[in-house]
């Protein structure tokens, strides 16, 4: 008897500590992969939120809303308009062991401007020294005023001065160590990415403590990985399936609002037809947003007037989007010379935006109807983004939010005149230019007074928007989550869709 009481005990032992097991982690099905894991070779969010995971910044996003915190980084100062301090948290320790200093912070930095191994050249090159105060304090001073520059410390991760120069670049690429609430523990390109709890982590131990994220770009694979109970949760729900998923008792749908805004690039180029302002508001005019919405978008997108977000530096909440008016459409192409229309190619992904080669169709058809003849040409993303800080194209469609809550920097990246050694324009894919749209533009740029900014930045948006229409905007997007009732987790998205498995617990 004692035998098979002793026996039993064994199992149900076994199986509490099963189940406690299943409690701690979690598998997730990523709608997108890491290209690296070099937390400065890929400054797109795609790469940016597995980085987050193994390595810290001296500050970090948090919550709901975003909101600037410390990190590595206890506190900071603006000392002038240049200088930056950064009074660095004690204590910490990378994944191997070495203690973080500034020394590190400093490496880090330095590190940025070499585009061999960096993607973030620009911040880089903006930097004119960092001086090391002690090993838990940096001063660093910029070139020239950057009013955004603390709000982008979130993403800018800091390595292991020694570990990373020890180690072959290759072994860099490849296998992360950082400080972050993360351990790496294997990378399969294209089957999966496992990480396990920094018990240790300053912040405190994370409540989830192994995670397998599977990176699955095909939907009807994600979802059936999650039918089947292969994967706990899944991100980015497609439209077309959220209703046949939303109906499965099992799940669990959750959504967030995007801080990202689906608009339309258009070039200005001298004697091709969008130079012409009156061309630029019928196409503006011809297209039924609110039909993308309901029909493409599946009514999980928000309209829009503008790039920027409520929360950004610059968001006007008197700006209106242009009324669809096709018969109007026709009537400026009319005034403007172009009564029989004229020939476009539109450009666009076809793998990184909800439904964007679907939505690139819809403008298509709604343009033809006042007689603009376009040619699609949607591509994946390895190719087009490529293109776009090329400056290949006319008129394409693309998608932005700013890390830094900041409309200035959208604005210098996005629709200053292309000027690739000053950094400015890096993104502006269609070479847009306009002199007077540069000069306030840049007006703007030694402005640190807050007050003062966000004035001067409304007024520039809303010049930009209604007399100039630098784009044409379409809507904000909706983050889609799938999560298995039963797991018991414990999310919520964050605005920049980074998944952040410190943040994530069980209910």
């Amino acid at each position: 008897m004692k035998r098979v009481l002793f026996a039993v005990l064994s199992v149900a032992l076994m199986l509490a500590a099963g189940q406690a097991a299943a409690q701690t982690s979690i598998v997730v099905a990523q709608d997108d992969s890491p290209r690296m894991m070099n937390p400065h070779g890929d400054d797109s969010d795609a790469g940016l939120q597995y980085f987050a995971n193994f390595f810290d910044g001296l500050l970090q996003r948090k919550g709901a809303e975003g909101t600037l915190a410390p990190a590595l980084a206890e506190r900071w100062e603006r000392l002038d308009a240049l200088s930056w301090k950064f009074w660095l948290r004690k204590g910490v320790k990378f994944h191997n062991g070495n203690a973080f200093t500034a020394a590190d912070v400093k490496f880090t930095f330095e590190r940025l401007s070499n585009p061999e191994v960096s993607e973030f050249v620009n911040t880089g090159k903006s930097i004119d020294k960092i001086d090391i105060i002690d090993d838990y304090a940096v001063v660093i001073k910029t070139k020239d005023p950057i009013p955004w520059f603390a709000n982008n410390m979130h993403q800018i991760f800091i390595m292991d001065k020694e570990d990373t120069e020890s180690r072959d670049p290759g072994d860099v690429m490849i296998r992360p160590i950082g400080t972050g609430a993360y351990k790496f523990v294997e990378w399969v390109k294209g089957s999966y990415v496992r990480m396990e709890a920094n018990e240790n982590y300053w912040e405190g131990a994370p409540p989830i403590k192994k995670v397998d994220i599977r990176p699955i770009t095909e939907s009807s694979t994600r979802f059936a990985a999650l039918a089947s109970g292969q994967v706990d949760m899944v991100t980015g729900v497609p439209v077309e399936l959220y209703d046949k998923i939303a109906a499965n008792p099992k799940v669990e749908m959750v959504s967030k609002p995007a801080r990202r805004c689906i608009f339309l690039a258009l070039s200005n180029k001298p004697g091709s037809p969008t130079a012409d302002i009156r061309v630029r508001k019928a196409m503006y005019m011809a297209i039924n947003e609110d039909e993308i919405i309901e029909k493409v978008m599946r009514k999980h997108a928000a309209p829009v007037a503008q790039i920027p977000d409520p929360p950004t530096i610059g968001y006007r909440d008197d700006l209106k989007r242009l009324p669809y008016d096709p018969e109007k459409a026709k009537n400026l192409l009319k005034e403007s010379g172009y009564a029989d229309g004229f020939k476009i190619t539109l450009s666009g992904p076809n793998d990184r935006y909800i439904q964007d080669a679907q939505i690139a169709e819809a403008v298509a058809k709604y343009l033809a109807k006042v007689g603009i003849k376009v040619e699609l040409d949607v591509k994946p993303k390895s190719i087009f983004f490529p293109d776009v800080a090329e400056g290949k194209y006319e008129f394409y469609l693309i998608g932005w939010f700013d890390g830094t809550f900041d409309m200035g920097r959208t604005y210098f990246k996005l629709a200053h005149t292309r000027d690739i050694e000053k950094g400015y324009g890096e993104l502006n894919g269609a070479n847009y230019s306009n002199a007077e749209l540069d000069k306030l533009l840049e007006a703007t740029a030694n402005m640190v007074d807050i007050d003062k900014r966000e004035k001067a930045l409304k007024e520039l948006n809303k010049i930009a928007m209604d007399e100039l229409i630098v784009w044409i905007p379409l809507h904000y997007q909706v983050d889609l989550y799938a999560v298995l009732k039963d797991r018991g987790i414990k999310f919520q998205p964050r605005p920049d869709r980074w998944m952040i498995y410190k943040e994530i617990g069980k209910k």
